[in-house]
């Protein structure tokens, strides 16, 4: 049967990480997952217990495209909470994760064959998804000096119709400031760039907070998740924040593309809006699971990073023991039941010379994953 080229994209790697992972433990073993940036928690208890009454009470079916009326009411109060925006609830879009909110936004602004440009190393279902759809992913190949985050000198000479960031990043956990965010913005302004925004680890910093894109410029699309900062991976919602002039069309998209995001899922997250003290529990936890691998990769041979600002990853580099990091992954998941991302997930020209630690689980697990680490560094040494 006949099959595109647009279907041929990479492999998400850290999914097959996760299916090797499982395996190992259908044998038996107990695997450490440090692989995966999924909260250990689950869904606040009363979003689960608000969704629980609403399912007794009757069937839940569609809802209107953009989502719940109360539920965009609810996430535009979070802008005025979180950066003191007033933002219209009508500029708010529910949508079925992030994963789809990166659809529509990439369908509602680009042409087919476009090119947008994005940070490397970063989130490699950017590129994947760009593919998919007829459009050229263009790397900028960032580094230490900016802080793993594109800079407006890169776009000098760049020949491209958008550019995505994101702050705090996946996979460094680097921040842009306000400073820095606006003079992005501006630039692409000044070069009639489209700009997006992934926001979807605001919530999750240490020290100081993330900078919303919206603090700076309307004229921006937003993207944001309830899967990190709320712990609801599973329940695939999300949401975006358009232009007003942007709201129909991307109406219109989502009606076509996903009729409504889920209802269930849309009532477990109106909810979880209002647990912000149990959620900031949570970042506690990343907190303290940041310190037990800051102070102990080294230890295990992992000390070449920069402490991450935000989200719960730490992202190394280990070109001093590897040119190939998925073998390397590998072995530390067979010899140290430790399963961690290789770099080519985020950076397939430099990652074959880094590994990424997601932090996000218990921290008895990232206490045992950590001395998991240093026996397995041992032994390679000795």
């Amino acid at each position: 049967m006949r099959i595109s080229r647009r279907g041929e994209v990479d492999p998400f790697i850290v999914m097959d990480v996760m299916e090797a992972a499982r395996q190992q433990e259908a044998n038996g073993r107990h695997i450490i997952h440090m692989e995966v940036g999924q909260p250990a928690t689950g869904a606040p208890k009363p979003a689960i217990e608000a969704l629980t009454t609403a399912m007794q009470n009757g069937p839940l079916g569609y809802t209107v495209a953009l989502g719940l009326p109360e539920l965009r009411a609810k996430i535009a109060q979070l802008y005025q909470e979180w950066y003191g925006i007033d933002l219209p609830a009508d500029r708010v879009v529910v949508t079925a994760g992030s994963s789809a909110g990166f659809l529509l936004s990439f369908i509602s602004l680009f042409e087919t064959g476009e090119k947008v440009a994005i940070g490397d190393p970063g989130y490699p279902s950017y590129r994947n998804i760009l593919k998919s759809l007829g459009l050229n992913p263009v790397r900028i190949e960032t580094g230490a000096e900016t802080r793993f985050q594109p800079d407006p000198k890169h776009l000098d000479g760049l020949d491209v119709q958008g550019l995505l960031v994101a702050s705090p990043s996946n996979p460094t956990g680097t921040m842009l400031d306000k400073t820095a965010l606006t003079a992005l913005i501006d630039a692409c302004a000044a070069r009639n760039i489209g700009f997006i925004s992934d926001e979807i680890y605001h919530g999750i910093d240490y020290g100081k907070r993330a900078v919303s894109a919206l603090e700076i410029s309307d004229d921006v699309y937003v993207i944001n998740s309830f899967s990190k900062f709320f712990s609801m991976t599973g329940w695939r919602v999300g949401w975006m924040v358009v232009p007003e002039s942007h709201v129909r069309r991307i109406e219109r998209l989502s009606q076509n593309l996903f009729i409504c995001p889920s209802h269930a899922s849309q009532i477990a997250a109106l909810h979880a809006l209002d647990c912000q003290d149990d959620l900031q529990e949570n970042c506690s936890v990343y907190a303290a699971n940041r310190k037990i691998l800051i102070d102990g990769l080294p230890k295990a041979g992992f000390g070449s990073f920069a402490p991450p600002d935000g989200a719960f990853y730490i992202y190394a580099d280990v070109s001093d023991r590897t040119e190939n990091s998925r073998e390397l992954a590998t072995q530390i998941l067979i010899e140290a039941g430790v399963a961690v991302t290789p770099g080519l997930d985020f950076d397939p020209v430099r990652g074959h010379k880094t590994l990424r630690f997601s932090y996000a689980g218990s921290t008895d697990d990232m206490i045992e994953g950590v001395n998991r680490l240093i026996a397995w560094h041992q032994k390679t040494v000795s």
